[in-house]
């Protein structure tokens, strides 16, 4: 069983003040609003988040956003009640993480996609890219399927089920170019990528990394890509009318034009 990744830089960065925990029953002093308390990775997810925290706040909803730069910790503290929900996912991850953790979290509404893409310094051309070439990949389960299911579209390698989103390096079944496969976790990818050959790069990190996944990514998921970015919560607030009007928000003409003003591309609206 593959390792999930582990937390970085301290888990997570408050982005707001106070800790109204996930109980979802604290209210600001004063403001008469209810408080949400949502996780989310620091590109796109805790941007979006920021450019809808005002139109919460008209609806009585006070959002604190606590930004993470890692996968697992912001699940583990909405399955644990210690924050409400979280915002940074695709739905093959979310059941990997819940079959591998006994959690059982679920998708509330899908928000965007991230074409995921493959990247390299050295090379401008995926034509270039030599026999026995260094390729770097997530080792998350989700997101390590997704880097092969990308290279199996293009003929790099091919997998023995073509349709698996859980596809691991086991089941490769031909690699014509000999490529030498490593797996690392998803957040140090772009830290490498200028000591490897390719480089297979989830676009929160890559925007952060300032890679352009529509000019820089050797090879991109289109337009049709599954992985759609959802919110997420426990079962049992799943129908919270704060987490209701977030979902609403979140997949409101805002934010549309939001993310096809501020992301050239590289992030997609899924609504």
């Amino acid at each position: 069983m593959k390792k999930y990744l582990l937390p970085l830089a301290a888990a997570f960065t408050f982005m707001a003040a106070g800790c109204s925990g996930g109980n979802g029953a604290d209210k600001e002093a004063g403001s008469g609003e209810a408080t949400l308390t949502v996780a989310a990775t620091p590109v796109p997810h805790a941007e979006i988040l920021k450019e809808i925290k005002p139109l919460l706040a008209r609806e009585g909803v006070n959002l604190e956003i606590r930004v993470f730069t890692d996968y697992v910790q912001p699940n583990m503290q909405v399955a644990q009640k210690q924050l409400d929900v979280n915002f940074f996912q695709t739905e093959p991850y979310l059941d990997a993480f819940n079959r591998e953790r006994g959690t059982s979290l679920v998708k509330v509404v899908g928000v965007h996609i991230e074409p995921f893409g493959a990247y390299s310094r050295k090379y401008t051309s995926i034509d270039q890219l030599p026999d026995g070439a260094d390729v770097v990949i997530p080792n998350d389960p989700s997101n390590n399927s997704r880097a092969l299911l990308l290279l199996a579209k293009h003929g790099l390698i091919t997998l023995k089920n073509p349709g698996d989103r859980l596809a691991t390096l086991k089941d490769i079944a031909t690699n014509p170019k000999n490529l030498k496969f490593r797996e690392l976790e998803a957040a140090m990818l772009p830290r490498v990528l200028g000591e490897v050959d390719l480089a297979l790069i989830n676009t929160n990190y890559a925007l952060a990394a300032k890679l352009n996944p529509v000019k820089d990514a050797l090879l991109i998921e289109d337009k049709d890509s599954p992985y759609v970015n959802f919110l997420v919560s426990r079962q049992d607030n799943k129908d919270d009318p704060r987490v209701q009007k977030l979902a609403k928000a979140l997949t409101s003409p805002e934010v549309k034009a939001f993310i096809e003003k501020n992301y050239g591309g590289a992030v997609l609206p899924a609504f």
